[in-house]
């Protein structure tokens, strides 16, 4: 039965189930009320009768004891008066009583003399219909003890209450009705908003004209409103999400085609010529296109894994001056490194490496002289400095060369300036090496900044060593900032060189044969390990 109940329940609409609620609880209200007014109704006359009758029996009392008392005793109307001896004979009485049999037995007159007050429905002498109210006041005489003893009808007092209660048998299931109407009318009204946002939702669609769709917002400021706003909030981020998804999806089959084609393109040419092809050289350049390939499918299961995992697998000490000296090694002697001691930190060695990796790899590339490393301290943050003397990035493409698959016109050549004019092979890449950057910083809560590092006539290897850029990321007296800082978040992409990084095919012998200019400078920040 309550399974039943609760399924029937269930089916209810949202607006019947609040009906039902408020008419139950509007009708328990009225129960409740209309018998609290009925029963105090019922009290305050009974307390008026006693007071009348308990007065009336006081004030005989008072002329019984003065031996004043007239015969017959004169009273209010309505009021049976007795003077009653301790043998139970009648002394006295009122015109309607009779004057010689007492009206009570004798086990309710030891209760009056006692000071009870009763309700009788069957007195011996009664000449009322219905209950009557009795009181019982001694009169103070030693020696012939007298009871003055009143009755009162309090027929009048149930018929009040019976005709106050027909009346509220007859309004309250009108106002139950009119109150009904007026609650499904006002539901109704308040729960409009939500069926229109139901219908708006309903009319969104994923493609189409009615792709970019939005909830209807009602005017006011209630939760409604709030709720409209919210879910519309909600719709444009999962927009973008779609976008971006549609984007990275264009650009990565746009970045695996490439390379594809080339293989196929050098494979027909190969065949065609068939012995004269060198079949050598083929072997090298499809060995290239698909390391680029393993690099790019690498790139894109790592950014899947980081959008998948908020934090790293592994929460490790990892002391990232080390890290630092190990990646500047790999680079040899355009990268210089300046550290304070061990610097340690907590996450995925691994993920930190590949950090490091992009950001010298980037700054190698476009660097004019060399690049310089730095780690160290500030506070509770471990600081880490990747400083270039090359042409550095416009602010206005600070951001979006953070984005998946962007590339700065400089890195869409799969060739790179050297300094006798010519051009060299460059690994270039598919933008996704500073997209990496960004989503391993985030996973190991740290921030980055970045701000031009240096004037166009001088770079990280020149002066002394006390103008070398601190670890901290601020450079030393004598060097001038070309722009402020920007600094970014872990949403936002950690900035560093244009380009894409490609650690696994930076050449340690290549040598910087970038465009002087202000430089960049890329600080990246990441809470101390607990210990230091």
């Amino acid at each position: 039965m309550i399974r039943l109940l609760i399924q029937w329940w269930r089916r209810r609409t949202l607006r019947a189930r609040l009906m039902i609620i408020g008419m139950t609880g509007l009708t328990l209200g009225f129960v409740v009320g209309g018998a609290s007014l009925v029963g105090v109704l019922g009290i305050a006359l009974q307390r008026s009768v006693d007071a009348e009758i308990d007065a009336t029996a006081r004030q005989v009392a008072t002329l019984v004891e003065t031996k004043a008392l007239p015969v017959p005793i004169p009273v209010p109307a309505g009021h049976l008066v007795q003077v009653i001896d301790a043998e139970g004979n009648v002394r006295s009485a009122s015109p309607d009583a009779d004057p010689l049999v007492p009206m009570f037995s004798a086990a309710e007159l030891a209760r009056l003399r006692a000071g009870e007050r009763l309700t009788i429905y069957n007195g011996l002498l009664l000449e009322y219909e219905g209950p009557v109210r009795v009181v019982g006041v001694p009169a103070d005489f030693p020696d012939d003890p007298q009871t003055v003893v009143v009755a009162r009808s309090v027929g009048d007092v149930d018929r009040y209450q019976g005709l106050l209660q027909s009346h509220l048998l007859v309004v309250f299931p009108l106002l139950l009705l009119a109150s009904w109407v007026v609650a499904w009318r006002v539901i109704g009204a308040a729960l409009r908003p939500v069926e229109q946002l139901r219908r708006g939702a309903e009319e969104i669609t994923g493609s189409g004209p009615r792709a970019d769709a939005r909830l209807p917002v009602p005017p006011g400021r209630d939760e409604i409103r709030r709720l409209a706003v919210t879910l519309n909030n909600m719709l444009d981020r999962l927009a973008a999400a779609r976008a971006r998804q549609r984007e990275f999806v264009a650009d990565a089959a746009h970045e695996l085609r490439s390379p594809l084609a080339n293989m196929r393109t050098q494979l027909e040419v190969a065949r065609h010529l068939g012995p004269a092809a060198d079949w050598p050289a083929v072997g090298e350049d499809l060995l290239a296109d698909t390391k680029r390939l393993g690099r790019l499918v690498d790139d894109l299961l790592l950014l899947a894994r980081a959008d998948v995992a908020p934090e790293p697998t592994r929460q490790d000490p990892v002391d990232l001056a080390a890290v630092a000296r190990d990646v500047a090694a790999r680079f040899g002697e355009p990268v210089r490194v300046v550290v304070d001691g061990p610097v340690w930190t907590v996450g995925d060695e691994d993920e930190l490496r590949r950090v490091v990796s992009n950001l010298v790899d980037n700054a190698v590339r476009y660097a004019a002289t060399g690049v310089e490393v730095g780690v160290g301290r500030e506070g509770a943050t471990a600081v880490l400095t990747v400083t270039d003397d090359g042409p550095g990035i416009p602010v206005a493409d600070r951001e979006r060369v953070f984005e998946r698959f962007v590339r700065l016109d400089p890195a869409r050549s799969r060739l790179r300036p050297t300094d006798d004019a010519g051009w060299t092979p460059d690994s270039g890449g598919a933008g996704l090496g500073l997209a990496i950057v960004r989503e391993l910083v985030r996973r190991h809560g740290g921030t980055v900044t970045l701000a031009d590092a240096l004037p166009a006539d001088a770079g990280p290897g020149d002066g002394e060593p006390g103008d070398a850029v601190a670890a901290g990321g601020e450079p030393e007296a004598g060097t001038d900032r070309a722009a402020q800082p920007v600094e970014t978040s872990g949403d936002a992409e950690p900035v560093g060189t244009s380009g894409d990084a490609e650690p696994a095919g930076a050449d340690p012998d290549a040598e910087p044969a970038g465009e002087r200019g202000p430089g960049l400078r890329v600080t990246v920040r990441l809470p101390l390990a607990d210990d230091e």
